[in-house]
């Protein structure tokens, strides 16, 4: 849990009052993105004009400063959360995230809420259905009460046969997956009451999917299983916010129907009535339509919804992933072109929320680096950091409000932490961000000098940049001061000065950097050259920075990702929150 807890407060622990809706694991932090552009045109990729000096040599200097007196954009606290598959309650892994292993100790490092959706097609994972209500009482009755949230220890023999049965499990989801037929999987009271208890003993807030592939003969959403689960969870006290199906596009592949955009707000409408019912959840918070990519098709889904349902949700919700999982390559994570696709999404899908409901939040809820489950040694490597990486700064810059990570810990290989719950480098990464990231994105002004032309398009498109102010949760640094993360694309390194307000400040380097003789399709990592790993079960290591004497020009090493904190700037837009 102590890699969970970070996304979503930076490393501390969640407050009671914790936001709901933020247990789609989902790891908070807030990302600016330093783009090369003006302050006043947040986002806008133009390049800056280049000066050349006729006295410098050497390859480019780029000059870099913030603009320190006002955000351009303020994102949610719990901006980087965590999704859990349903496959975990098919192929067994929940037991153990009960029990904690080293889960519980990894996960309140990275995230403050977590999400468990609907089945999604796309992914392979089975249909999520809860039993009848006789069937939750009589599972409720040989529930075990957990007091307290220690954490079991289950023997080494018991964790290798949850990992041959996980095996097993995956080649079956994967033959689902290619034939597009899909089995269903039930969700017990006591799965329930374990996966309420992982999230809350790991300071989550839980975001839970509900099945809307049950259809009544005139295609409106049959509730009545719904409404079983929702009173068992009332009983209970859980505090739970909600969803309604999981990417709607896709219904007729899985049940041979289609749901349009005006349907499916109806269904939205209908889930609100039955929560508002519910003294429990009667001011709950509502979350969807959690539609797929947004194309022509999609699209027209949103916009029906949107007329119908538009006031209902508490944010809208989609999905992207960039790469089919079967067909990538280590060099698509460092093309360019790819990292822009999302910034196209993102336009489309926030013309139609503010056509409807002007200022409605929105939610990236499902996001990984390839869809199909990803691929082993590429989708859990080092290399696909960079598109996670350029993906936080580049929503926290167009302003979308929360992004879900798909996922902590399912039967694919775009997970955070393997089955051994050892993270994965994009733990680590997310880690980082969740301890040195705050809410607030800053501007960044940038300037090149080099004796060769036209470097600003070169620049501008493999040296990525984002500027936030510094979390307020860590107190390893003061209010005001500024947190720079950068992507290096170039195969050679680059030198960033920093000027202006930044000029003369002492840095702390946090430079990540793949470790072993893997080089990008590693899967492990190492932070100033120290590689990084748990030093037990439930303790995760120093995160130490190497810091850098005032006025130091930073060097990028090639094929690289680092955060910098630069201390004591006393910026205006970061003293107060």
């Amino acid at each position: 849990s102590e890699l969970i807890r970070g996304f979503l407060l930076s490393g501390m622990p969640c407050p009671s009052s914790c936001p709901p809706g933020l247990l789609a694991l989902m790891a908070p932090g807030l990302a600016l993105m330093a783009t090369f552009s003006l302050p006043s045109q947040a986002g806008d990729r133009r390049a800056l004009p280049v000066e050349k000096s006729p006295g410098v040599k050497g390859r480019t200097l780029i000059l870099l400063d913030v603009n320190t007196k006002s955000p351009v954009r303020i994102i949610s606290e719990n901006f980087l959360s965590l999704q859990l598959d349903p496959s975990i309650i098919h192929d067994g892994w929940l037991d153990f995230l009960r029990a904690g292993v080293s889960t519980v100790g990894s996960a309140r490092g990275a995230a403050g809420a977590i999400s468990v959706p609907e089945p999604r097609a796309c992914s392979g994972s089975s249909l999520l259905v809860l039993q009848h209500e006789s069937d939750i009482v009589r599972s409720d009755i040989a529930l075990d009460k957990q007091k307290g949230c220690k954490i079991a220890q289950h023997p080494d023999i018991m964790l290798e046969l949850q990992r041959e049965k996980a095996a097993q499990m995956h080649l079956v989801l994967l033959k689902e997956q290619f034939s597009n037929t899909y089995s269903n999987l039930t969700l017990t009271a006591r799965s329930l009451d374990k996966l309420y208890n992982f999230a809350d003993c790991s300071g989550l807030h839980l975001i839970f999917a509900l099945n809307a592939l049950r259809r009544n003969p005139n295609n409106s959403w049959n509730s009545s299983n719904a409404l079983s689960l929702l009173k068992y969870s009332a009983s209970k006290k859980y505090n739970i916010s909600w969803e309604l199906g999981n990417e709607p596009n896709n219904y007729r592949t899985l049940i041979g129907r289609s749901v349009n955009g005006s349907q499916l707000g109806k269904d939205y409408i209908q889930l609100r009535s039955l929560l508002q019912l519910i003294r429990t959840y009667s001011r709950a918070n509502l979350y969807g339509p959690n539609i797929g990519r947004p194309r022509k098709n999609v699209i027209a889904l949103l916009e029906g919804f949107m007329k119908v349902a538009g006031s209902t949700v508490d944010a809208v919700t989609w999905q992207h992933y960039y790469i089919d999982g079967r067909v990538a390559k280590v060099t698509d994570f460092l093309k360019t072109r790819l990292l822009d696709t999302l910034s196209d999404q993102i336009r489309k899908i926030q013309k139609v929320v503010n056509t409807y409901t002007p200022g409605k939040k929105i939610w990236l809820e499902g996001i990984g680096a390839t869809s199909a489950g990803g691929m082993n040694n590429l989708s859990d490597s080092y290399a696909a950091g960079f598109l996670w990486l350029n993906t936080l700064g580049l929503l926290a810059s167009q302003g979308i409000d929360v992004v879900v990570r798909h996922s902590f810990l399912d039967h694919g290989h775009n997970h955070l932490v393997d089955q051994n719950f050892n993270p994965l480098p994009d733990y680590w990464l997310s880690l980082l961000y969740k301890r040195l990231i705050g809410p607030k994105v800053l501007a960044i002004h940038v300037a090149g000098l080099q004796r060769k032309p036209r470097p600003g398009r070169v620049i501008r498109d493999k040296l990525r940049i984002y500027a936030h102010c510094t979390s307020y949760h860590n107190h390893n640094y003061v209010r005001g001061s500024i947190t720079l993360y950068i992507i290096n694309l170039h195969r050679s390194r680059k030198k960033i000065k920093l000027a202006g307000t930044l000029r003369d400040k002492i840095v702390h380097q946090y430079l990540l950097q793949p470790y072993g003789k893997e080089g990008l399709h590693s899967k492990s990592v190492q932070l100033n050259g120290q590689p990084l790993a748990m030093v037990d079960d439930g303790t995760l290591p120093e995160l130490k920075p190497r810091p850098l004497r005032a006025g130091r020009t930073l060097v990028i090493p090639p094929l690289t990702m680092s955060f910098y904190v630069v201390k004591n700037v006393n910026a205006l837009a970061c003293r107060y929150r």
